[in-house]
């Protein structure tokens, strides 16, 4: 067997997301947003072509626009991981089956969808709970809610707020910036 690192990471990656797609792609997202962020400050700051002048502005609005886009992305895609997440392990969303060993167990029954129920700690104790059901419905659950908070962060939030702060910025850049002296002209 291959023991190089390469084989390693994607043993380790395999290992760590088999079962937690949603995960996987909160992670890849937020490096490959930072991978990308890294690419344009890089070029930007290596691009003969731009004067350092502009280099002083747009290496700021580089990062800045690194921040805005690794932050929301990351925020939003998580939150809606662990808000789904939940919702799937309280039961307040759940396959049939789930439902139906719930309702039919009058110890759980009551404490479907509320906080204090967690599915996965019921899994350790009850052998006729449907964990294949279970288990393939959270994962999807939770897949299906991180990529739609991955369109809304990189699709609507994360443009306002750039947008607004590029706005400041630019505001703020062209004010400071040394204004070339003017000569009356008749």
């Amino acid at each position: 067997m291959d023991n190089s690192p390469l084989q390693k990471c994607l043993e380790w990656v395999y290992k760590n997301f088999k079962t937690n797609t949603a995960k996987m792609l909160v992670v890849t997202g937020t490096v490959g947003w930072g991978l990308s962020s890294l690419a344009q400050i890089f070029a930007v700051i290596v691009n003969p072509k731009i004067s350092k002048e502009q280099k002083s502005f747009l290496v700021p609005q580089e990062f800045l626009d690194a921040v805005v886009n690794i932050g929301s992305f990351f925020v939003i895609t998580q939150s809606a991981k662990k808000i789904v997440s939940k919702m799937a392990s309280t039961g307040k969303i759940a396959p049939q089956k789930v439902r139906d060993f719930l309702n039919k167990n009058p110890i759980y029954g009551n404490q479907t969808g509320k906080l204090s129920l967690d599915l996965d700690k019921v899994l350790k104790n009850e052998l006729q709970f449907p964990k294949d059901s279970y288990y393939t419905y959270k994962n999807i659950a939770t897949t299906v809610g991180t990529v739609g908070a991955s369109v809304l962060s990189s699709n609507i939030v994360t443009p306002i707020i750039r947008n607004t702060l590029a706005s400041d910025v630019q505001k703020k850049y062209i004010n400071n910036r040394p204004q070339p002296s003017s000569s009356m002209r008749v």
